[in-house]
């Protein structure tokens, strides 16, 4: 087990990177050329800042059994096809249930927008985001390991 970070403009890098640390996984975040992130645990790999580019080389690099941090759902559905995991940064897990779901919403949303229109957006994070991220991060690792 791999735990992959989505790393542009992911705000629970170092919650990630703290959990990947205390139970001794091998963390990679990947992010593109723009960003500049340093980690004193895990790897950071740079790609080229293309249009998902970063969700491409996740997507070809991660294999069953990694778990992958990410808050596009389009990536999540992608990467659950392959028996990854993906938990957004909200704690959030994917899964075969909800995905479908969550990818009609974003469609929706979407629509709404292009018309001009307004949909509610997600409140800002705050500490509880936190706290329930590393919650669940922490959950489905110890399910993964079983």
């Amino acid at each position: 087990m791999r735990i992959i970070i989505d790393g542009d403009a992911c705000p629970v890098v170092d919650i990630t990177k703290n959990v990947a640390k205390q139970f001794n996984i091998k963390l990679i975040l990947y992010c593109d050329y723009n960003h500049d992130i340093d980690l004193d645990y895990g790897e950071v790999r740079k790609v080229d800042q293309s249009n998902q580019s970063v969700d491409m080389e996740i997507l070809n690099n991660s294999q069953k059994g990694d778990l992958v941090v990410t808050n596009d759902y389009g990536l999540a559905s992608l990467v659950l096809g392959k028996n990854v995991y993906a938990i957004n940064g909200k704690g959030l897990i994917f899964n075969e249930k909800n995905i479908d779901h969550l990818l009609m919403q974003r469609h929706i949303n979407s629509k709404i927008r292009r018309s001009g229109g307004k949909h509610p957006t997600a409140k800002k994070r705050d500490e509880k985001d936190d706290q329930q991220f590393e919650n669940k991060l922490k959950y489905l690792i110890k399910k993964c390991k079983t």
